[in-house]
């Protein structure tokens, strides 16, 4: 397919995800663009994985359409991956798992990622970081129109997550794909992002970062911490929708939830 900016890339319309009798997603309209980044934050149990998992077609919507471009190649970073330790396994042979792909694809790949100097280091031996850039570099590895990253900085410290997002900013420059992101790195992540969508089951907001981030329901949902770093977030999710300028679909009603947790943030 052929993509300049503001290309439509993947279209989700009225979307619903239901597990048994409790609705997880509803009313979730959305439009991907090239060369856009896009973070969703949330608390955990609001929907970021479950939307995650329907655009790469993992969970089966309820209700709802999502519509990609014609041969749009997706590449797709996961939380979390588990890797036996004792397993033999190069970070050159991971890339070639399950299909092969030749040495020149793959040092590009890891050069893109920021990982050029791992091709022949074993899996088990990577930092955290390190091991985050190899996932990173698998799924550069189609030149995707639309990267898709699930919480990808989980358990990295601020400078390591700091690091991470700047080098997904040069690959978007690179390549022109959207980027769309499940994080908890408010502190960093708002500054990459040039779309943030606040997702509590449904969109409460969305905006540019400036605009969500004065927006009473993000910060009705999200507490600061110190020197800009989130320790703490709260799901106090009390409010009305009044705010025009970062509505988002579904979001013409008044409700009151009052479900406090506090929750550790990834660092």
């Amino acid at each position: 397919m052929t993509q300049s900016k503001d290309t439509t890339l993947t279209r989700i319309t009225d979307l619903g995800v239901q597990f048994g009798d409790a609705p997880v997603l509803r009313n979730i309209s959305l439009t991907l663009r090239a060369g856009e980044i896009t973070t969703v934050v949330g608390p955990n149990g609001s929907g970021k994985s479950t939307l995650l998992r329907c655009l790469i077609g993992a969970q089966r919507p309820d209700r709802g359409e999502i519509s990609h471009a014609p041969g749009l190649r997706i590449g797709y970073v996961p939380q979390k991956l588990h890797i036996d330790p004792t397993l033999p396994l190069t970070v050159a042979r991971f890339l070639s798992l399950p299909s092969r792909v030749s040495a020149a694809a793959a040092r590009e790949a890891l050069d893109r990622a920021g990982a050029g100097d791992l091709y022949g280091r074993q899996m088990a031996r990577l930092s955290g970081g390190q091991f985050q850039r190899v996932l990173l570099a698998r799924a550069l590895l189609s030149r995707p129109h639309l990267l898709i990253l699930d919480e990808a900085t989980q358990g990295l410290d601020q400078p390591g997550a700091a690091a991470f997002y700047q080098r997904i900013e040069q690959v978007r420059a690179e390549l022109g794909c959207a980027v769309l992101m499940v994080s908890h790195d408010l502190h960093v992540v708002m500054a990459a992002s040039d779309r943030v969508i606040c997702l509590n089951g449904h969109i409460c907001c969305e905006g540019a970062p400036e605009q969500v981030a004065q927006a009473e329901e993000y910060r009705a949902l999200f507490g600061t911490g110190t020197q800009g770093a989130l320790a703490l977030y709260r799901h106090d999710h009390n409010h009305r929708h009044d705010h025009d300028h970062v509505h988002g679909p579904g979001c013409a009603h008044d409700h009151d939830h009052d479900h406090p947790h506090d929750h550790e943030a990834a660092e």
